[in-house]
């Protein structure tokens, strides 16, 4: 997938571009603003809501191999495609190794965020029960973590942040996600990004989410592609076994070609399956989506 860097001015100016374009208001969340010894100026969410809300909100977590994050491609043209469906959206920019940051930060900032838009469901306008989360590859291994670690990894309670509202999405899409750890399968550079050097073979069966799906699993859409070259298609195949033995309510869209790194931009793998429309199902079918 091409990486392209961006500055956090310039990403801050194309979001209010793109979301005048396309959303009645939008929004810079800080996400630890006055919380003492966490502020950083990497953890915000950029927020946009659509003209007519119908309630729903989805967290969007980019990819980069948790080391960068395809804000571009993977976060803002989400976005659009949500708010067009009446969800309200929230990009979230999670700590990544490209800043010095390893495990826990990125899972304290998604748990941060599912708290945040959830204690403020009134005021973003969302059903504080309508919350789920979508992420593109290592995105979708960290939203994966959200749903699995909610009550047995309570990142937040380690911080001294106390809330009465779940941490664990209400539904989840994992695109063309890692999940595995395994020596085999795993995306070694997203691997190293998240654990650092401190790669045991405990932390490796820790972090395989193959093996963390829990009974209480959210919903859970899972899309890849049998020629991705980027994360072996068989993460995906773990991840669907997993969730199939827990009994979870899920969907597994699979493609022949497609490759990694799609996202919902207009290129020639949505031209050709719309994939998108195939979520808009199954969101509808849960009970997400008009």
């Amino acid at each position: 997938m091409k990486r392209t860097n961006y500055s956090f001015p310039t990403l801050i100016f194309l979001f209010i571009c793109i979301s005048q374009s396309a959303s009645a208001e939008n929004r810079i969340i800080d996400l630890w603003k006055n919380v003492k010894d966490m502020h950083s100026a990497e953890s915000v969410m950029f927020m946009t809501k659509p003209e007519h809300p119908d309630g729903t909100a989805v967290i969007i977590c980019p990819g980069g191999s948790y080391h960068h994050l395809g804000i571009l491609n993977e976060g803002y043209s989400s976005a659009r495609w949500f708010n067009s469906q009446g969800v309200t959206t929230f990009v979230l920019r999670y700590r990544v190794a490209e800043g010095g940051f390893h495990h826990p930060s990125q899972l304290q900032d998604i748990q941060r965020a599912i708290q945040l838009v959830r204690e403020n469901a009134s005021l973003y306008g969302i059903d504080a029960g309508k919350v789920g989360t979508i992420g593109f590859s290592a995105g979708g291994h960290l939203v994966t973590m959200a749903g699995a670690f909610a009550d047995t990894d309570n990142e937040l309670e380690k911080l001294g942040i106390h809330t009465d509202v779940s941490l664990r999405p209400d539904f989840i899409m994992a695109i063309y996600p890692v999940v595995s750890m395994r020596d085999d399968i795993a995306n070694l550079w997203s691997r190293k990004s998240l654990l650092g050097t401190n790669i045991t073979e405990e932390r490796k069966e820790k972090f395989s989410m193959e093996k963390q799906i829990p009974a209480d699993m959210p919903p859970t859409y899972l899309l890849a592609c049998r020629d991705d070259k980027i994360v072996d298609f068989e993460n995906s195949v773990l991840l669907d076994k997993a969730l199939t033995a827990e009994n979870i309510p899920h969907r597994f869209a699979v493609y022949e070609t497609g490759g990694h790194g799609f996202g919902m931009l207009n290129n020639s793998f949505m031209k050709r399956y719309h994939w998108n429309e195939d979520l808009k199902i199954w969101l509808q079918e849960q009970g997400f989506l008009l």
